[in-house]
C-alpha cells in the first residue's frame, strides 16, 4: 500500500475534479467554505491520507495492467451488522469500464463475508453526485431518506 499511496490519492482527486465544482454551485456558500476552507482539494487529500495510512486493511485496489485504475474502503460495523463503502474512486481516464461496479461488488462481498446484513454507501444529492447516485441505485441499493440542515451562525 505506501507504494501506491500517493498514486490512490491522486486518482481520487482526478476522479472527484468535475463533482465538487457543481457540489459548490448547489449548496449554501457559508455550507461549502465551513467543509472546505481551505478548497475541496486540500481537505478531499487529508481525509483521503487518513483513510489510507489508519486503516490500509479496509483498502482493495484495482489494476489495469500495472496502473492503479480505482479503489474501495470497506469499513465494518458489528454493532449494526453493516459494511460502509467509506470512498470509492475510479480514475477518469478508466471509468465506465465497469471498475467501479466491480470495486462495489468486491465491497459488498466483503461485508456479507464478514457477516454482516447489509452494506451502505453514502453520496451528495447534487448535480455532481448524480452519476454516483445512477450507480449505486443500478447495482440494488435502495435510497435512505435523511434531512441535514445546516444553520449560518457568523451572522448572527
Amino acid at each position: 500500500m505506501p507504494d501506491d499511496r500517493e498514486d490512490l490519492i491522486s486518482l481520487a482527486l482526478r476522479a472527484w475534479e468535475p463533482v465538487f465544482p457543481l457540489t459548490e454551485q448547489a449548496v449554501s456558500p457559508f455550507v461549502y467554505r465551513a467543509f472546505y476552507p481551505d478548497g475541496w482539494r486540500a481537505r478531499q487529500r487529508a481525509d483521503i491520507s487518513a483513510v489510507l495510512d489508519e486503516e490500509p486493511e479496509n483498502i482493495d485496489v484495482a489494476f489495469s495492467g500495472s496502473q492503479v485504475a480505482g479503489w474501495v474502503c470497506t469499513r465494518l460495523h458489528p454493532e449494526d451488522r453493516m459494511g460502509e463503502v467509506y470512498v470509492l474512486a475510479v480514475d477518469p481516464d478508466l471509468q465506465r469500464r465497469g471498475i467501479g461496479r466491480a470495486l462495489l461488488e468486491h465491497s459488498t462481498r466483503r461485508a456479507k463475508s464478514a457477516g454482516m446484513s447489509m452494506v451502505m454507501v453514502e453520496t451528495g444529492d447534487d448535480p455532481g453526485h448524480e452519476p454516483a447516485r445512477r450507480a449505486y441505485e443500478a447495482d440494488g441499493f435502495e435510497r435512505w431518506p435523511v434531512a441535514r440542515y445546516f444553520k449560518d451562525l457568523s451572522g448572527h
